[in-house]
Protein backbone atom coordinates (compact mmCIF):
# COMPACT_ATOMS: atom_id res chain seq x y z
CA UNK A 1 0.00 0.00 0.00
CA UNK A 2 1.54 3.36 -0.99
CA UNK A 3 2.03 6.02 1.61
CA UNK A 4 -0.18 9.11 1.61
CA UNK A 5 1.67 12.41 2.01
CA UNK A 6 0.09 15.67 3.14
CA UNK A 7 1.67 19.09 3.67
CA UNK A 8 0.16 21.98 5.59
CA UNK A 9 1.29 25.53 6.34
CA UNK A 10 0.16 26.54 9.85
CA UNK A 11 0.41 29.71 11.91
CA UNK A 12 0.65 30.02 15.68
CA UNK A 13 0.56 33.46 17.36
CA UNK A 14 3.54 34.55 19.42
CA UNK A 15 2.88 36.04 22.85
CA UNK A 16 3.62 39.66 21.96
CA UNK A 17 6.43 39.74 19.44
CA UNK A 18 9.83 38.10 19.01
CA UNK A 19 12.77 40.22 17.90
CA UNK A 20 16.33 39.37 16.97
CA UNK A 21 19.00 41.35 15.12
CA UNK A 22 17.40 40.53 11.75
CA UNK A 23 13.85 41.63 12.55
CA UNK A 24 10.62 40.93 14.43
CA UNK A 25 7.66 38.61 14.02
CA UNK A 26 4.32 38.11 15.75
CA UNK A 27 3.55 34.56 14.64
CA UNK A 28 5.34 31.29 14.06
CA UNK A 29 4.71 30.07 10.52
CA UNK A 30 5.47 26.35 10.30
CA UNK A 31 5.18 23.62 7.69
CA UNK A 32 3.87 20.25 8.83
CA UNK A 33 4.39 17.02 6.90
CA UNK A 34 2.19 14.01 7.63
CA UNK A 35 2.96 10.57 6.18
CA UNK A 36 0.25 7.91 6.44
CA UNK A 37 0.77 4.22 5.84
CA UNK A 38 -1.89 1.67 6.68
CA UNK A 39 -3.56 2.84 9.86
CA UNK A 40 -0.54 4.80 11.11
CA UNK A 41 0.48 8.43 10.65
CA UNK A 42 3.76 10.15 11.36
CA UNK A 43 4.19 13.92 11.65
CA UNK A 44 7.10 16.32 11.42
CA UNK A 45 7.20 20.10 11.76
CA UNK A 46 9.74 22.55 10.39
CA UNK A 47 10.20 26.31 10.54
CA UNK A 48 11.38 27.84 7.23
CA UNK A 49 14.02 30.50 7.82
CA UNK A 50 14.55 33.40 5.42
CA UNK A 51 18.15 33.72 6.60
CA UNK A 52 18.78 30.56 4.57
CA UNK A 53 16.58 31.56 1.65
CA UNK A 54 13.61 29.48 2.81
CA UNK A 55 9.91 30.34 2.59
CA UNK A 56 6.90 28.33 3.67
CA UNK A 57 5.74 28.03 0.08
CA UNK A 58 9.18 26.92 -1.08
CA UNK A 59 9.52 24.35 1.69
CA UNK A 60 6.05 22.96 0.99
CA UNK A 61 6.92 22.73 -2.71
CA UNK A 62 10.14 20.86 -1.92
CA UNK A 63 8.21 18.29 0.10
CA UNK A 64 5.64 17.99 -2.69
CA UNK A 65 8.47 17.35 -5.16
CA UNK A 66 9.49 14.32 -3.10
CA UNK A 67 5.93 12.97 -2.91
CA UNK A 68 6.38 10.16 -5.45
CA UNK A 69 9.55 8.84 -3.83
CA UNK A 70 8.06 9.08 -0.35
CA UNK A 71 4.89 7.33 -1.47
CA UNK A 72 7.00 4.53 -2.92
CA UNK A 73 8.74 3.95 0.41
CA UNK A 74 11.82 6.19 0.48
CA UNK A 75 13.78 5.59 3.70
CA UNK A 76 15.42 8.12 6.01
CA UNK A 77 18.85 7.10 4.69
CA UNK A 78 17.71 7.62 1.10
CA UNK A 79 16.20 10.95 2.11
CA UNK A 80 19.65 12.27 3.07
CA UNK A 81 20.69 11.98 -0.57
CA UNK A 82 17.37 13.01 -2.09
CA UNK A 83 16.93 16.36 -0.32
CA UNK A 84 19.44 18.96 0.89
CA UNK A 85 19.82 19.95 4.52
CA UNK A 86 17.19 22.41 5.64
CA UNK A 87 13.66 22.79 6.90
CA UNK A 88 11.91 20.67 4.23
CA UNK A 89 14.05 17.62 4.89
CA UNK A 90 13.59 18.09 8.63
CA UNK A 91 9.80 17.88 8.40
CA UNK A 92 9.97 14.73 6.25
CA UNK A 93 12.68 13.03 8.31
CA UNK A 94 10.86 13.60 11.59
CA UNK A 95 7.60 12.38 10.04
CA UNK A 96 9.38 9.18 9.00
CA UNK A 97 10.80 8.64 12.49
CA UNK A 98 7.32 9.14 13.96
CA UNK A 99 5.75 6.81 11.41
CA UNK A 100 8.29 4.08 12.19
CA UNK A 101 7.52 4.41 15.90
CA UNK A 102 3.76 4.28 15.38
CA UNK A 103 3.99 1.29 13.01
CA UNK A 104 6.42 -0.75 15.11
CA UNK A 105 5.25 0.14 18.60
CA UNK A 106 8.89 0.93 19.42
CA UNK A 107 9.41 4.55 20.46
CA UNK A 108 12.10 6.73 18.93
CA UNK A 109 13.72 6.96 22.36
CA UNK A 110 13.94 3.17 22.51
CA UNK A 111 15.45 3.05 19.02
CA UNK A 112 18.08 5.53 20.19
CA UNK A 113 18.77 3.48 23.32
CA UNK A 114 17.65 6.37 25.49
CA UNK A 115 15.55 6.68 28.61
CA UNK A 116 14.59 10.34 28.23
CA UNK A 117 14.40 12.63 31.23
CA UNK A 118 13.17 16.13 31.90
CA UNK A 119 15.59 18.80 30.76
CA UNK A 120 16.23 22.38 31.79
CA UNK A 121 15.76 24.72 28.84
CA UNK A 122 16.95 28.24 28.34
CA UNK A 123 14.31 30.97 28.12
CA UNK A 124 14.87 33.60 25.45
CA UNK A 125 14.70 37.34 26.03
CA UNK A 126 13.67 39.17 22.88
CA UNK A 127 15.87 42.01 21.60
CA UNK A 128 14.72 45.42 22.84
CA UNK A 129 16.02 48.54 24.53
CA UNK A 130 18.01 47.97 27.72
CA UNK A 131 15.14 48.91 30.04
CA UNK A 132 12.70 46.60 28.29
CA UNK A 133 15.18 43.73 28.33
CA UNK A 134 15.77 44.32 32.03
CA UNK A 135 12.02 44.04 32.58
CA UNK A 136 11.93 40.74 30.68
CA UNK A 137 14.88 39.47 32.72
CA UNK A 138 13.31 40.57 36.01
CA UNK A 139 10.07 38.75 35.16
CA UNK A 140 12.06 35.58 34.45
CA UNK A 141 14.82 35.93 37.04
CA UNK A 142 13.81 32.66 38.73
CA UNK A 143 14.73 30.75 35.58
CA UNK A 144 18.21 29.20 35.83
CA UNK A 145 19.25 29.92 32.22
CA UNK A 146 18.37 32.96 30.11
CA UNK A 147 19.26 33.43 26.46
CA UNK A 148 19.73 37.10 25.64
CA UNK A 149 19.17 38.28 22.08
CA UNK A 150 21.50 41.12 21.09
CA UNK A 151 21.58 43.32 18.02
CA UNK A 152 25.04 44.74 17.55
CA UNK A 153 26.09 48.35 17.98
CA UNK A 154 27.01 50.36 21.02
CA UNK A 155 23.91 49.43 23.04
CA UNK A 156 24.69 45.74 23.49
CA UNK A 157 26.96 46.24 26.49
CA UNK A 158 24.21 48.27 28.19
CA UNK A 159 21.75 45.47 27.43
CA UNK A 160 24.04 42.85 28.97
CA UNK A 161 24.54 44.95 32.11
CA UNK A 162 20.81 45.60 32.43
CA UNK A 163 19.91 41.93 32.13
CA UNK A 164 22.60 40.85 34.57
CA UNK A 165 21.43 43.39 37.15
CA UNK A 166 17.82 42.23 36.77
CA UNK A 167 18.63 38.51 36.93
CA UNK A 168 21.76 38.21 39.09
CA UNK A 169 21.40 34.46 39.78
CA UNK A 170 20.62 33.26 36.24
CA UNK A 171 23.25 31.89 33.91
CA UNK A 172 23.35 33.94 30.71
CA UNK A 173 23.87 32.92 27.10
CA UNK A 174 24.26 35.83 24.68
CA UNK A 175 23.05 35.42 21.10
CA UNK A 176 24.15 38.13 18.69
CA UNK A 177 22.73 36.36 15.60
CA UNK A 178 25.77 37.49 13.56
CA UNK A 179 25.29 41.08 14.74
CA UNK A 180 28.79 41.91 15.99
CA UNK A 181 31.81 42.91 13.93
CA UNK A 182 35.59 42.85 14.15
CA UNK A 183 35.38 46.41 15.49
CA UNK A 184 33.24 45.67 18.56
CA UNK A 185 33.65 41.98 19.38
CA UNK A 186 36.63 42.42 21.72
CA UNK A 187 34.90 45.06 23.86
CA UNK A 188 31.64 43.12 23.91
CA UNK A 189 33.37 39.90 24.92
CA UNK A 190 35.32 41.66 27.67
CA UNK A 191 32.09 43.09 29.07
CA UNK A 192 30.44 39.67 28.86
CA UNK A 193 33.32 38.07 30.74
CA UNK A 194 33.22 40.73 33.46
CA UNK A 195 29.48 40.11 33.91
CA UNK A 196 29.83 36.36 34.24
CA UNK A 197 28.28 35.34 30.92
CA UNK A 198 28.50 31.58 30.34
CA UNK A 199 28.44 31.41 26.51
CA UNK A 200 28.26 33.66 23.44
CA UNK A 201 26.44 32.36 20.39
CA UNK A 202 27.39 33.30 16.81
CA UNK A 203 28.81 36.78 17.45
CA UNK A 204 30.09 37.30 13.90
CA UNK A 205 28.54 36.73 10.47
CA UNK A 206 29.00 33.23 9.11
CA UNK A 207 31.99 33.35 6.79
CA UNK A 208 33.93 35.67 9.08
CA UNK A 209 34.76 32.92 11.56
CA UNK A 210 38.50 33.27 11.02
CA UNK A 211 38.44 36.46 13.12
CA UNK A 212 37.87 34.27 16.17
CA UNK A 213 41.30 32.76 15.68
CA UNK A 214 42.97 36.16 16.00
CA UNK A 215 41.40 37.45 19.20
CA UNK A 216 41.25 36.51 22.87
CA UNK A 217 38.09 34.57 23.74
CA UNK A 218 37.47 35.08 27.49
CA UNK A 219 33.99 33.54 27.13
CA UNK A 220 33.31 30.28 25.25
CA UNK A 221 31.88 30.78 21.74
CA UNK A 222 29.14 28.67 20.15
CA UNK A 223 28.56 28.41 16.39
CA UNK A 224 24.99 28.62 15.13
CA UNK A 225 24.59 30.04 11.63
CA UNK A 226 28.08 28.75 10.82
CA UNK A 227 27.20 25.09 11.38
CA UNK A 228 24.50 23.03 9.67
CA UNK A 229 25.82 19.50 9.09
CA UNK A 230 28.71 17.34 10.31
CA UNK A 231 30.79 18.34 7.29
CA UNK A 232 30.97 21.93 8.57
CA UNK A 233 32.87 21.04 11.73
CA UNK A 234 36.41 20.67 10.39
CA UNK A 235 36.65 24.34 9.40
CA UNK A 236 35.31 25.46 12.79
CA UNK A 237 37.86 23.57 14.88
CA UNK A 238 39.96 25.94 16.97
CA UNK A 239 37.56 28.82 16.36
CA UNK A 240 34.48 27.74 18.30
CA UNK A 241 34.10 25.92 21.60
CA UNK A 242 30.58 24.60 20.99
CA UNK A 243 27.99 24.16 18.25
CA UNK A 244 24.26 24.78 18.25
CA UNK A 245 22.49 21.83 16.60
CA UNK A 246 19.07 22.67 15.18
CA UNK A 247 17.03 20.12 13.29
CA UNK A 248 15.86 22.76 10.81
CA UNK A 249 19.47 23.48 9.85
CA UNK A 250 20.72 19.90 9.86
CA UNK A 251 17.71 18.68 7.91
CA UNK A 252 16.17 16.31 10.42
CA UNK A 253 16.93 14.11 13.39
CA UNK A 254 18.91 11.61 11.32
CA UNK A 255 21.45 14.21 10.18
CA UNK A 256 21.43 15.93 13.57
CA UNK A 257 22.42 12.69 15.28
CA UNK A 258 25.42 12.41 12.94
CA UNK A 259 26.37 16.03 13.64
CA UNK A 260 26.06 15.47 17.38
CA UNK A 261 28.25 12.36 17.25
CA UNK A 262 30.96 14.06 15.20
CA UNK A 263 30.90 17.19 17.37
CA UNK A 264 31.49 15.15 20.50
CA UNK A 265 34.30 13.21 18.80
CA UNK A 266 36.01 16.52 17.97
CA UNK A 267 35.62 17.91 21.48
CA UNK A 268 32.95 20.54 20.81
CA UNK A 269 30.40 21.37 23.44
CA UNK A 270 26.82 20.88 22.29
CA UNK A 271 23.78 23.11 22.44
CA UNK A 272 20.51 21.80 21.02
CA UNK A 273 18.40 24.72 19.88
CA UNK A 274 15.28 25.55 17.95
CA UNK A 275 13.45 28.06 15.82
CA UNK A 276 10.22 29.49 17.21
CA UNK A 277 7.88 26.56 16.63
CA UNK A 278 5.41 24.33 18.42
CA UNK A 279 5.88 21.29 20.63
CA UNK A 280 5.84 19.07 17.54
CA UNK A 281 9.13 20.65 16.42
CA UNK A 282 10.64 20.48 19.92
CA UNK A 283 9.82 16.79 20.53
CA UNK A 284 12.55 15.15 18.40
CA UNK A 285 15.07 17.79 19.45
CA UNK A 286 14.32 16.96 23.08
CA UNK A 287 15.52 13.40 22.52
CA UNK A 288 18.66 14.68 20.78
CA UNK A 289 19.34 17.02 23.70
CA UNK A 290 19.49 14.40 26.45
CA UNK A 291 23.24 14.88 26.97
CA UNK A 292 23.56 18.45 25.68
CA UNK A 293 25.57 21.03 27.58
CA UNK A 294 22.94 23.67 26.80
CA UNK A 295 19.29 23.11 25.88
CA UNK A 296 17.36 25.86 24.13
CA UNK A 297 13.94 24.34 23.37
CA UNK A 298 11.66 27.09 24.60
CA UNK A 299 9.73 27.68 21.37
CA UNK A 300 6.32 26.78 22.86
CA UNK A 301 6.95 29.06 25.85
CA UNK A 302 7.11 32.01 23.44
CA UNK A 303 3.77 31.18 21.80
CA UNK A 304 0.33 32.44 22.76
CA UNK A 305 -1.06 29.06 21.66
CA UNK A 306 0.69 25.70 21.26
CA UNK A 307 -0.49 22.43 19.74
CA UNK A 308 -2.70 20.06 21.69
CA UNK A 309 -1.36 17.86 23.07
CA UNK A 310 1.91 19.70 23.60
CA UNK A 311 5.01 19.19 25.66
CA UNK A 312 4.68 19.62 29.43
CA UNK A 313 6.69 22.59 30.73
CA UNK A 314 7.08 23.27 34.43
CA UNK A 315 8.99 26.50 34.77
CA UNK A 316 12.10 25.86 32.68
CA UNK A 317 11.82 22.07 32.92
CA UNK A 318 10.41 20.29 29.87
CA UNK A 319 9.30 16.64 29.89
CA UNK A 320 9.79 14.08 27.11
CA UNK A 321 7.03 13.88 24.49
CA UNK A 322 3.96 11.69 24.78
CA UNK A 323 3.37 9.28 21.85
CA UNK A 324 0.21 11.22 20.93
CA UNK A 325 2.44 14.19 20.10
CA UNK A 326 5.41 12.49 18.45
CA UNK A 327 7.75 9.53 18.60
Amino acid sequence: MPRVISVEIERFPIAGSFTISRGSKTEAEVVTCTIREGGNAGRGECVPYRRYGETSAGVAAAIEAARASLSAGMTRVELLQAMPAGAARNAVDCALWDLEAKASGISVAERLGSVPRRLETAYTLSLAASEAMAAQARANSARPLLKVKLGGGKDDIDRIRAVRAAAPQSRLVLDANEGWSEDDIAANMAAAAALGVSLIEQPLPAGQDEILGRIDRPVPICADESVHEAGDLDRLAGLYDAVNIKLDKAGGLTAALALHKRAREMGFGVMVGCMVGTSLAMAPALLLAQDADYVDLDGPLLLARDREPGLAYEGSLVSPPFPALWG
